[in-house]
C-alpha cells in the first residue's frame, strides 16, 4: 500500500504555566489513524526573555512504531552586539519531564533539525526504545532570542505498525579496564564530541585520532545525552580505554561528568540560582564519575562557570588550543591554590582541600586535534578507578601533545626526602628544598618557570637541561612548573607566551 501522510496544522502562541513548567497546547493524534503515518505541525512565537525550556506535549496513542520530529525557526537580522535566535531541541517520553527523572529520550541541542526514535534505532543524540502510549514532551530550548522574538514551527510525525523485529538492541558498553603498563603515566583526553551531539567525527574517527595522538584513554562527553555510550563497540582495545561521561551543558556553565557508569544520564535544566547543582554533582559521583567544571572562563553564551567549586573534583583550566580564557582560568585556579594553603576563608582553606587542574581538547571536528591538550596521570593501572584516583589526587600534568615528556619533583630535608606532582614534601619550614624539572619534546625556544603562592619566581630556557631552583617551605607553600612558548610581543607587556605543558603543584611543609 502506498504511504499517505495526513497533515494538520495548529498554532500555539501562548505559553501556559503547568506546575511551574512552561507548556504549550497539547498535540493530539487519533488512536486509530487508519494510515501508515500521521503528521501534525505546530507553530508559534517565543518572546525575548522566554523561559530556558518550553515543553510541547504530544499525546501518543497505542500502536505507534516511530516518532519523528522536525523543527525550524526564524533568524531575523539584529543590531550589532545583539544576540540573534538560536533554539535547541530534545524530547522526553511518557515517563515525564521531572528534573533528573527517567523520561529522558534524547537531546541534539542546535546540531540537528530533525530526529526519529523507534524501538530498533534512533538518531544520534537520542535513545532507541519502544514508543509507548502516553504524553511525550518535545523540549524547545531558546538559547538566545532576538528582540523580535523567535518564531518556530514543530512537525511531529507518528508512524504506525510493527517494525520487522520491534526489539531494542541491548547496548554494548566499553570495558572499564585495558591492559596498561602497571603503575605508569597514562595520557588521556576527557572532553570530546562526536556526531552524537554537535561534533562532526564518528566514534570510529575519534578512536583513530586518539591512537594517532598517542593517547591511552579517552572519555566520550556529549552535550546532555548518553546516546554515544553504546557507540564504541569494536573500537576499544588493549591500547585504548574508552570511558563514558557527559558534558552537562547548563545555562550557567558546563561540567564534564568524567567516567560515569555507562547509560547514566545527568540532567542539565537548571541555573545556579536554582540551587540544584549539588544534587547533580552527587548524582555524578554516585555513578562513579568525577565532577569537572569545563572551560570556566569561556566567552560563549552560558559557557562560563557560575556554580562555584565546592562540589568539584578537578577543574579544566586548559581547553583546546591555548587562548586568553585559559590564561584567566589558570590564574583563578592558582588563586584557589593560595587560598587552600595560606589559611584564607572558605571550605577549601578550612579542610586543606585543593582542586587539581586538568586539560582536554574539547575537539568537535577537523582540524581540531584530539589530544591537544591532554592530561597525563600517574595511575596504578589503565582502569577507570585508577585513573580517577590519580586525577582526584592531582598526580597529573597537562601537555599540548604526546611529544612532550616531563618529570618534576621537589627534594630536600635530608635522608632522600622527595615529593612528586600532587604530593607534599614534609620538611621543616626552614629546610632547603630543590625543585627539579626535566622536559623534552618541546620547541627549543621554550622557557620553563617555577610558580609558587607568591607568583612566578624563576624562569630558565628549557635547553638548560635539568632545571633546578632552591627554596624553603617558609618561602614557597607550593611549587608548580610551566613550560611556555615565547610571548608574541617578546615579553614587553609582561603577558607570558602560550602554554606547552604545566603541572599540578608539589606542596611544601609539614602540615
Amino acid at each position: 500500500m502506498r504511504r499517505r501522510d495526513l497533515l494538520r496544522t495548529a498554532t500555539a502562541t501562548a505559553v501556559a504555566g503547568a506546575a511551574g513548567v512552561p507548556t504549550l497546547d497539547t498535540v493530539t493524534f487519533a488512536s486509530d489513524a487508519g494510515a501508515p503515518a500521521v503528521t501534525r505541525t505546530v507553530s508559534g512565537r517565543l518572546p525575548a526573555g522566554a523561559p530556558d525550556y518550553v515543553y510541547l506535549p504530544v499525546e501518543v496513542p497505542p500502536g505507534v512504531r516511530e516518532i519523528a520530529v522536525a523543527y525550524t525557526y526564524d533568524r531575523p537580522a539584529v543590531p550589532a552586539g545583539t544576540q540573534g535566535n538560536a533554539c535547541d531541541i530534545g524530547i522526553f517520553d511518557e515517563r515525564g519531564t521531572a528534573l533528573g527523572g527517567a523520561g529522558f529520550r534524547g537531546w541534539s541541542g542546535g546540531a540537528r533539525t530533525e530526529f526519529a526514535i523507534s524501538a530498533e534505532r534512533a538518531t544520534p543524540g537520542y535513545l532507541p526504545g519502544p514508543v509507548r502510549p502516553g504524553t511525550w514532551h518535545v523540549v524547545l530550548g531558546p538559547y538566545t532570542v532576538a528582540p523580535q522574538g523567535l518564531a518556530y514551527e514543530v512537525t511531529v510525525t507518528l508512524r504506525y505498525g510493527t517494525a520487522p523485529s520491534g526489539a531494542t538492541p541491548r547496548p554494548v558498553y566499553p570495558p572499564q579496564r585495558a591492559r596498561g603498563r602497571g603503575r605508569a603515566w597514562y595520557r588521556g583526553d576527557n572532553h570530546l564530541h562526536s556526531v552524537h551531539s554537535d561534533g562532526k567525527r564518528t566514534p570510529a574517527e575519534i578512536a583513530a585520532a586518539a591512537r594517532a595522538a598517542g593517547l591511552d584513554w579517552i572519555t566520550t562527553t556529549e552535550h546532555n545525552t548518553t546516546s554515544a555510550h553504546a557507540a564504541w563497540e569494536g573500537l576499544w582495545g588493549d591500547d585504548l580505554l574508552i570511558l563514558t561521561g557527559e558534558e552537562v551543558t547548563t545555562r550557567n556553565g558546563h561540567v564534564v561528568a568524567l567516567g560515569t557508569d555507562p547509560g547514566t544520564f545527568v540532567d542539565w535544566r537548571y541555573r545556579a540560582r536554582d540551587g540544584a547543582f549539588g544534587r547533580f554533582a552527587r548524582r555524578i559521583r554516585q555513578a562513579g564519575g568525577l565532577v569537572v567544571p569545563a572551560h570556566p572562563y569561556a566567552t560563549c553564551v552560558g559557557c562560563s562557570w557560575k556554580f562555584g567549586y565546592e562540589d568539584a573534583d578537578a577543574v579544566e583550566v586548559w581547553n583546546g588550543p591555548y587562548t586568553p580564557d585559559d590564561e584567566v582560568a589558570i590564574a583563578a585556579w592558582d588563586a584557589m591554590l593560595v587560598t587552600s594553603v595560606r589559611g584564607g576563608t572558605g571550605t577549601s582553606s578550612q579542610s586543606g582541600r585543593w582542586l587539581p587542574a586538568m586539560g582536554n581538547s574539547d575537539a568537535h571536528r577537523e582540524p581540531q586535534p584530539v589530544g591537544m591538550p591532554q592530561t597525563v596521570v600517574l595511575a596504578d593501572d589503565l582502569s577507570r578507578e585508577a585513573l580517577q584516583a590519580g586525577i582526584r589526587a592531582g598526580r597529573s600534568w597537562i601537555a599540548e601533545s604526546s611529544a612532550v615528556q616531563l618529570s618534576f619533583e621537589v627534594v630536600g630535608g635530608g635522608r632522600g626526602a622527595h615529593a612528586g606532582i600532587g604530593e607534599r614534601l614534609r620538611v621543616a619550614a626552614d629546610a632547603e628544598a630543590t625543585a627539579r624539572l626535566k622536559v623534552s619534546g618541546v620547541p627549543a625556544d621554550c622557557t620553563a618557570s617555577f610558580v609558587t603562592d607568591q607568583g612566578r619566581l624563576f624562569t630558565a630556557p628549557v635547553r638548560a637541561g635539568v632545571i633546578e631552583w632552591r627554596t624553603t617551605p617558609a618561602y614557597a607553600a607550593y611549587v608548580r612548573a610551566e613550560v611556555r612558548r615565547p610571548a608574541a610581543d617578546g615579553g614587553a607587556s609582561g603577558v607570558p607566551g602560550p602554554m606547552v605543558a604545566m603541572t599540578n603543584p608539589v606542596f611544601l611543609g609539614e602540615r
